[in-house]
C-alpha cells in the first residue's frame, strides 16, 4: 500500500523532473490513482507512516508492560516495518526537494 504510493510520487516527481529539463515526458499527474492530487497522495503517504510508527509504539508498550498476547518478533518486525516506511518516506520528500530545487535554479 504505502509502496504503491510512493512508486506513484516517484514516478511523477521523474516527469516532472524530465520536463523541466527539457525532456520528452508525459506527465500523467491523475494516471493511476483515481483523480487524487499529489498533495493528497503525500497526506495519505505521511499519515500510513504515523499509523505504522504509532502501531509499533503501542506493541512496544504491550511487551514492556508484559501483555501475553505480544511477542518479541511481532514488536520487532513492527519496528522494522516503521523504520522501513519512514526512510522510503524521507527518500521521497528528499527527492521531491531535489526537483524543486532543479525547477527553481531553471533559467526562464
Amino acid at each position: 500500500m504505502i509502496t504503491n504510493n510512493i512508486s506513484q510520487v516517484l514516478g511523477r516527481m521523474n516527469a516532472i523532473e524530465a520536463m523541466a529539463k527539457g525532456q520528452d515526458a508525459q506527465l500523467k499527474l491523475n494516471a493511476g490513482n483515481d483523480g487524487q492530487s499529489f498533495a493528497d497522495m503525500m497526506q495519505q503517504a505521511i499519515s500510513q507512516v504515523n499509523q505504522s510508527q504509532a502501531h509499533a509504539s503501542n506493541l512496544s508498550r504491550a511487551l514492556e508492560t508484559g501483555n501475553p498476547d505480544v511477542d518479541i518478533a511481532q514488536v520487532m518486525v513492527a519496528m522494522q516495518k516503521s523504520s522501513i516506511s519512514f526512510q522510503a518516506l524521507t527518500e521521497v520528500r528528499n527527492k521531491l526537494l531535489t526537483a524543486y530545487q532543479d525547477v527553481m535554479n531553471m533559467p526562464v
